[in-house]
């Protein structure tokens, strides 16, 4: 039985000691998890990528690619609770793995109940996670997944489109100067980006359906001022 009466969960294991990996998988599907596994870095990160699961444990000594760096590949590509278990005790491989992206850290022998109740945790977590969110109008932001709705149909953004409409969702109807955008958004000097920002502020809007000279849309941008986001239902900014 499962702690902490969270939803069961979809967890990838990624262990070369079979005998371990067998332990760590049938101790999970006792907690009436989904499991699967896999005993390399490359043919676990082919499965994480076709089949994402919801949760991952990671062991850093494996027999094609070192853990660690494997670590940073999967943090590249997605946000899913990652818990580290593995026999390396020395303080240089927990800092590089937290900072790698690793959300809890253990060594090995772990018992089953610790194991359960990690998971619980890194679960519990995520699903915090997923559920901040930013709603403006029929806009709906996701920040954990990152993921954009607009009147219940999905969005595909590139990652600064995605952070430049969550910084604008964060403030709706406010007035943001664009050099205060490209300082928050590509942490540059201000004055250095209202081109890049032009282009962005043009791509989010054809992804939104919406042109400048609309009276109701979402974006507005104000000669002089800034760019601001708000509700078309409720707001007209010119």
């Amino acid at each position: 039985m499962a702690f902490f009466g969270e939803d069961m969960a979809d967890i990838l294991v990624i262990e070369d000691d079979q005998r371990i990996r067998e332990l760590v998988c049938n101790h999970l599907a006792g907690d009436g998890h989904s499991v699967n596994s896999e005993g390399t870095g490359l043919e676990g990160l082919r499965t994480l990528t076709a089949d994402p699961p919801d949760a991952l444990v990671l062991d850093l000594g494996l027999p094609d690619l070192d853990g660690l760096d494997l670590l940073k590949m999967i943090r590249a590509v997605s946000e899913l609770p990652i818990l580290v278990l593995t026999a390396r005790e020395d303080e240089s491989s927990i800092l590089t793995a937290f900072a790698g992206g690793a959300d809890d850290y253990v060594v090995k022998p772990i018992s089953g109940p610790q194991l359960s109740a990690r998971i619980s945790a890194l679960l519990r977590r995520g699903a915090e996670d997923r559920a901040e969110a930013l709603a403006v109008g029929g806009l709906m932001i996701r920040l954990g997944p990152r993921e954009v709705e607009l009147d219940g149909r999905s969005l595909e953004l590139t990652a600064k489109e995605f952070d430049l409409l969550a910084y604008l969702a964060a403030r709706p109807g406010t007035v943001v100067s664009k050099d205060d955008l490209h300082a928050a958004i590509w942490k540059t000097p201000t004055g250095a980006g209202g081109r890049t920002i032009d282009v962005h502020l043009s791509t989010l809007r054809k992804k939104l359906g919406e042109k400048p000279t609309d009276e109701r849309r979402y974006l507005h941008t104000l000669i002089g001022a800034g760019v601001c986001l708000s509700d078309p239902n409720v707001r007209k900014a010119g």
